[in-house]
């Protein structure tokens, strides 16, 4: 296993797909290495390709609002992505985009040993969960992978979109 100076690196020079030819960082994750809980989303959206961090949009802003309602913030929790480099458009991570991007999230979990993860969104839901997770039907359940308790909320983008289902979101973030 490498440590998280050689991950990092790795990952960073990383071209196991054609979103390496389109990015302008590869977004690595953020967070203390040994955080409690990892938030995992589906990838880079513009504003986080140009700055190389996840969740820095709309959306950033609005998962930094759910966390401080739950006594969290960003300095106590780790924020990642299933695929580390922007698709195009800001559309669906392809199967074959996931798969070679996995390996990165998989080394960074087990590097980090959180007690927690929590999947924002159906797309990272159905990569690390199952993959016929049905976000509307199983947010907010608990399930046991990887040695770890996981489970899954509304992406902030699809809150900023659809403002009613923001009282589930912070029903579900209430749980940690």
């Amino acid at each position: 296993m490498l440590n998280w100076e050689s991950l990092q690196s790795a990952c960073l020079s990383c071209t196991r797909c054609p979103l390496s030819q389109t990015r302008h960082h590869v977004v690595f994750g953020v967070g203390p290495q040994d955080a409690e809980v990892l938030f995992v989303g589906e990838g880079p959206g513009e504003n986080e390709d140009l700055q190389g961090e996840p969740f820095v949009g709309p959306a950033g802003k609005l998962l930094d609002d759910m966390l401080e309602m739950i006594d969290l913030d960003r300095s106590r929790v780790y924020i990642a992505n299933i695929v580390k480099c922007r698709p195009p458009h800001n559309r669906d991570p392809l199967n074959e985009e996931q798969a070679a991007c996995r390996h990165w999230l998989d080394a960074q979990r087990d590097l980090i040993r959180p007690k927690l993860i929590v999947c924002l969104g159906r797309i990272a839901a159905m990569a690390v969960i199952k993959p016929d997770f049905r976000i509307t039907r199983e947010h907010g359940q608990w399930f046991d992978r990887y040695g770890r308790r996981i489970m899954a909320t509304y992406h902030p983008s699809a809150l900023l979109r659809d403002v009613s289902k923001r009282p589930e979101a912070f029903s579900d973030l209430r749980i940690l």
